[in-house]
């Protein structure tokens, strides 16, 4: 069977390939709405509406791409691809381990629209805007719940016990679905602050969640320790973190999105129900309720002295994930259970014996 020829998409005025229109990327929908062309059409329209562009815009972006549907292969792509459009943009990056690369930077629809025929299904941005790529301008707060705890669970947590912290400290929460069971809220802030800082800043937040309802939030690295608890996953905020981005789809069987929504809308959203399918007609309906996020950026005083508190208690930094270089004041990374104090000095790091 002689291979298709590829689609020539008009976005706002650039020329976009579109190849393999017909290959089924969501096997559950099938033909009805499960096609590459459906995933690249979403993605099309999303940027041209502008959320999906206010989501993008000028921040390094890593793609999640499945070139043969959600059920092939997975690449996980970090760096720009040498050969692009000239429309196509990078910005340079500073890993952990001081390498330095060019990401993916969007600035027009048609980047988007580019990424996503490349088999992108879910674009993850850093919390930064280029050209300042080492000073975030979002907190990121990643409610993940256990295997035993739903979504209910979760966004209990985010409107009892989230939305009034963020309140009392004077911060505002920007909300979405994560496209699965969890839930992420956004705090735009002023760029002032490293990675550090703001890390910092998010466990602090997770640890006042923990004494508020030490039965519901936990900051405990280790599984071993969580129980049943929403874990605050506070490393989200670590240099080279990423996280899928304001109407991203997922990698699930209906193609879920991951969906900003209002507070109030919060209270009855179903993930289920927000997918490529719908999102469209929903923002087109009620607008994108993120459209003004950068206008509400704040500082971190209120977090950083709740910082300054917990040391002076005794309680400092948290681990890393096991990829990071060590850092100065991190606690040994190793679990609770196979921690024998004896190999560990006082700053967390392995006696020589």
């Amino acid at each position: 069977m002689p291979k298709p020829k590829p689609v020539m998409l008009d976005v706002d005025g650039v020329e976009v390939k579109l190849s393999n229109p017909d290959k089924i990327y969501f096997p559950e929908l099938g033909e009805d709405g499960g096609r590459k062309a459906d995933l690249v059409g979403y993605y099309e329209a999303m940027a041209l509406a502008g959320p999906l562009m206010t989501a993008l815009a000028g921040r390094p972006t890593f793609l999640q791409r499945f070139p043969d549907g959600v059920t092939g292969d997975e690449i996980y792509q970090k760096h720009l691809t040498k050969y692009h459009p000239d429309h196509v943009e990078s910005t340079r990056i500073v890993f952990p381990s001081k390498r330095t690369g060019q990401a993916f930077c969007p600035r027009i629809p048609a980047d988007a629209v580019w990424a996503a025929n490349l088999g992108t299904v879910t674009f993850h941005t850093w919390p930064t805007a280029d050209p300042d790529n080492d000073h975030p301008d979002q907190l990121r707060i990643d409610l993940d719940p256990p295997g035993g705890s739903g979504f209910d669970d979760v966004r209990r947590v985010a409107i009892e016990l989230v939305r009034p912290l963020l309140a009392e400290l004077g911060l505002e929460g920007f909300v979405k679905t994560s496209g699965s069971r969890g839930v992420h809220v956004f705090v735009p802030i002023r760029p002032d602050w490293d990675f550090i800082a703001t890390r910092r800043a998010v466990i602090a937040l997770g640890r006042e969640l923990e004494r508020r309802a030490p039965e519901s939030v936990t900051t405990s690295w280790w599984k071993e320790e969580r129980g049943d608890r929403i874990f605050i996953d506070y490393n989200q905020n670590a240099r080279d973190r990423s996280m899928a981005a304001p109407y991203s789809v997922r990698k699930s069987d209906r193609a879920r999105v991951s969906t900003p929504v209002t507070w109030d809308e919060l209270v009855d959203a179903n993930p289920d129900d927000l997918t490529i399918a719908t999102v469209p007609d929903l923002v087109a309906r009620r607008g994108d309720p993120w459209h003004d996020i950068a206008d509400h950026r704040s500082g971190l005083e209120s977090l950083l002295e709740m910082v300054h508190r917990d040391d002076a208690d005794g309680l400092g930094d948290l681990p890393y994930p096991p990829s990071y270089p060590k850092m100065p004041g991190e606690p040994p990374r190793v679990q609770p259970s196979r921690k024998v104090a004896g190999n560990w000095d006082d700053e967390g790091n392995p006696v020589q014996k």
